[in-house]
């Protein structure tokens, strides 16, 4: 464990190295106990930084010994690293060093997943592996020397030479040690080819555990379709003469950018229908296509420094999401971008974790993996795009890749290739970077004469880390509906840039119905009182399919509001424009889907707690079902039709028109579970050929409190399916009732098969209770104490997983007094708890506002 006291770095503070690095030879004899790693590194004097004590970082590591142009050397070592005298000019360090993958329970650094040796680095875990100024701004080709009798040894770059017990890689592109990977085990490819649009011819492999190697034909098609993708829209050529991917089941992330080596959770490469869902699908194809990008923005372009994280994180996220768009239906792709960005990001921007997009100070970077970073950081670049226009962010982008090539740049790097690029000044924009929360937009409007005014008011709440907040850029994209549902203005970009701006539209035959923030066009809450009138209006006519699907669900969350706090009945307007969506056979099957999905329970909680009312997670989770129960009665008609017309004809296919077809048809089974008890799940269930229907429908008989043959079914058939088990464990903790919500996860975690120390098994357990809002959130404070306890379990283990899953605890101030009291001792009790790591202290700290 690391001193849970460890003082903030900021980013005031940054200074470059003092010293540049030439070349990097690494040489790994492989041991799971005594892996021996020796180093020789090229250094010369960095003129930008001279005057520095030469210190390299390095924890958990056993010096055998140290030399400088070939004299041995006896460096000062300390828990985080050695210093050591060295001459004024160029100079050759060796070292060799001795570290033990098989006890690496953390996951950082080189460790070993069933007799798999694999490597995670980022964001400083190279510095477990051997004495290196482990930071993202010094860079250095690799050259690496890989020695076991295991029959696949990789690392980043390019093949360099192999014969029977060993391999060499060489990569020529300077990176980060963040980047360096190295993976050896018993191994199968999946192959494939890739021609570059310049005619490279370049090898693409797949490695999995044998028995995989038939699970892995969408994620090589993904990877095709990704490359094409990047050059057609972005111009940006594969640059390796190979391109590697592992699965690994052990893993703290989704996957990691390696350069030519990228490591992959499995659950995010193995797909098959029989045991993947359509959601898996479109995963393993964003995420493909994520990592594959990297490789210009986050690789041969990287981060200065871990400030800089949202740089590689937020242009990658919004790359991918663009990828997505056009592989599969903008408009679903976006609800669905919005519909996380809601759960996971505002809920971090409203509560104590509230962070700017660009952090000012951290104390454990793994901390920082965050929804700001990585989807807020999306946002940011996509009002980016959307202010200067299709053409000016291409201009921009070729700029910034044909400047920074090479470097490990900065927010102001970026910026300035847009203001280069466009003329704009961008000096009010970057307060989107440094100033934390979510801007609070609101209306009012008047008409008269033809004229229609509009007046908007920002709001950006000031905090005790940032005071003063200033007015930010925000794009406001409009649109105007007249009275039969015409478009009378069609969508229009105002640029809002003040706390109070005013727009005039004239020439108008009659008050228009306004369209406001089509397409989410800024990362803000939009604060109206419409009339349900209004709403349904909107969710029948209007012409974007973002703000008809937002109209719809702001419509169901008023009246989930009114049900939770007045208990009224179910209104007939949702009612009625449910059902209009539900039967327009000229929309997307999977839009129709999202539409009839309600607002989470998490989210009435905190419109409820932004009113001034305490939300109850109890009486929150029976109104949402009371609000299932109307609108499968109100439409039984209507459901049972649109669940008899999407089957899909022929064999499966996880493409977008069949998993939509598959999305509504779903949708609508659930709700009609609501009323038959069951009849109809069960034999969807049965006559199921693949795993979005077998799942789909033991969800639904699950989310009644029916299934319980078809779970033992279920469990009974893929027991041996590492993967599909993930998902009976995470389908028995999410849905288990707020009666014995409690005694189910108690039973889980006493399962033969629940290895709480694999990060996918601990997150469908664990990580799927604390999102069951009721189940949670038991009055009688025993599902906060569970978690409690495991959390302090897990992070003596693997502290990264631990502080990641601590944020169940963020809404604790939400709640009634008791919960409160509840929540508040079970993070003390984490915070009490001896030997704590440096991430679990600082999330609990910040939870907890010490």
């Amino acid at each position: 464990m690391t001193d849970g006291a460890q003082q903030p770095i900021y980013l005031a503070d940054y200074t470059p190295f003092g010293w540049l690095i030439d070349q990097v030879e690494l040489t790994f004899r492989l041991s799971p106990d005594a892996t021996r790693v020796t180093s020789r590194i090229r250094f010369r004097p960095n003129p930008d930084a001279p005057g520095q004590e030469f210190f390299l970082h390095g924890e958990q590591l056993r010096l055998i010994r140290a030399a400088i142009d070939g004299a041995e050397v006896t460096p000062a070592l300390s828990d985080t690293g050695l210093t050591c005298a060295v001459p004024d000019g160029p100079f050759t360090w060796e070292a060799e060093v001795e570290i033990a993958p098989n006890a690496n329970t953390a996951l950082e650094g080189l460790y070993m997943s069933n007799g798999m040796y694999c490597t995670q680095c980022e964001a400083e875990g190279f510095r477990k592996i051997t004495y290196y100024p482990d930071r993202p701004d010094v860079m250095a080709p690799f050259t690496v020397r890989v020695e076991s009798d295991l029959p696949v040894l990789l690392s980043n770059g390019n093949p360099a030479g192999a014969e029977a017990g060993w391999a060499e890689w060489h990569d020529p592109w300077p990176k980060p040690a963040y980047l360096f990977a190295l993976v050896a085990g018993d191994l199968v490819a999946k192959s494939g080819d890739f021609t570059t649009a310049s005619g490279k011819n370049v090898k693409l492999n797949i490695w999995v555990r044998p028995g995989d190697e038939d699970k892995c034909d969408y994620a090589l098609d993904a990877l095709i379709r990704s490359m094409r993708w990047d050059e057609e829209v972005y111009a940006r050529e594969y640059d390796l003469d190979v391109f590697n991917i592992v699965a690994v089941d052990d893993f703290n992330m989704g996957a990691m950018e390696n350069k030519g080596l990228n490591i992959f959770n499995s659950k995010y490469v193995l797909a098959s229908p029989e045991t993947a869902t359509d959601d898996d699908f479109a995963r393993i194809e964003a995420i493909i296509a994520h990592e594959y990008f990297h490789n210009w923005t986050g690789n041969r372009i990287t981060c200065r420094d871990w400030f800089q994280l949202c740089l590689k994180e937020g242009l990658t996220v919004f790359r991918d999401q663009q990828f997505s768009g056009d592989m599969r239906s903008h408009a679903v792709k976006r609800i669905e971008d919005v519909l996380m960005l809601r759960a996971r990001q505002f809920r971090e921007d409203n509560g104590p974790l509230a962070h700017p997009v660009r952090p000012e100070s951290y104390v454990e970077i793994n901390n920082f993996y965050t929804a700001t970073v990585y989807e807020k950081g999306a946002e940011v670049i996509g009002m980016l795009k959307r202010l200067v226009g299709d053409e000016g962010y291409a201009r921009a982008l070729d700029l910034y890749f044909d400047r920074h090539d090479g470097d490990a740049a900065t927010i102001e790097d970026w910026l300035k290739v847009f203001e280069d690029a466009t003329g704009r000044d961008l000096g009010q924009f970057k307060r989107w970077y440094s100033q934390p929360g979510s801007p609070r937009l609101s209306y009012t409007d008047h008409f008269n004469s033809g004229r229609y005014e509009i007046h908007f008011k920002q709001e950006n709440q000031d905090t005790k880390s940032h005071p003063n907040k200033q007015p930010q850029v925000i794009p406001i994209a409009i649109g105007l509906l007249g009275p039969n549902g015409d478009e009378v203005l069609p969508t229009t970009v105002l640029e809002m840039t003040e706390a109070r701006q005013s727009f005039a539209f004239d020439g108008l035959a009659a008050r228009p119905v306004p369209s406001i923030l089509r397409g989410f066009s800024a990362p803000v809450i939009l604060d109206h009182d419409t009339t349900a009138q209004e709403r349904a209006f909107l969710l029948a006519h209007d012409t974007d399919p973002f703000n008809r699907w937002e109209a719809g669900r702001a419509l169901a969350k008023d009246v989930l509001i009114r049900m939770v706090a007045d208990g009224a009945a179910p209104d007939a307007t949702l009612l009625h424009g449910i059902g209009r969506v539900l039967t327009d056979d000229d929309l997307d099957p999977a839009y129709r889907a999202l539409v009839l999905r309600l607002p989470s329970e998490d989210d009435i909680a905190q419109a409820l707690f932004d009113q001034g009312r305490t939300p109850d997670p109890l009486t929150i989770h029976r109104a949402s079902g009371a609000l299932k129960d109307a609108i499968a009665s109100h439409l039984r008609h209507d459901l049972g039709a649109a669940y008899e017309a999407m089957t899909c004809p022929g064999p499966y296919s996880p493409e977008a028109v069949d998993a939509g077809r598959r999305a509504l048809r779903l949708a609508a089974l659930g709700l009609l579970t609501r009323l038959d008890g069951g009849a109809l799940a069960t034999t969807h269930f049965t006559d199921a050929d693949n795993m979005t229907d077998q799942q789909g429908a033991l969800t639904a008989l699950l989310a009644v409190g029916a299934g319980e043959d078809q779970a033992a079914a279920f469990y009974d058939q893929w027991r041996h399916d590492r993967l599909v088990l993930d998902k009976w464990f995470m389908l028995r903790a999410a849905l288990a009732g707020p009666d014995n919500a409690a005694e189910v996860l108690t039973t889980l975690t006493r399962h033969a098969d629940f290895d709480w120390k694999n990060p996918n098994r601990f997150r469908s357990v664990i990580g799927a209770y604390s999102g069951n809002a009721a189940g949670f959130h038991l009055a009688d404070g025993s599902g906060y104490a569970l978690v409690a306890d495991w959390l302090i379990r897990m992070d003596g283990v693997n502290p990264q997983t631990a502080a990641r899953m601590s944020t169940a605890f963020d809404t604790w101030r939400r709640y009634d007094a008791d919960r409160q009291g509840q929540m508040r001792e079970a993070l003390e009790r984490i915070q009490a708890h001896s030997g704590l790591s440096r991430d679990m202290s600082e999330m609990v700290a910040r939870m907890l506002g010490d």
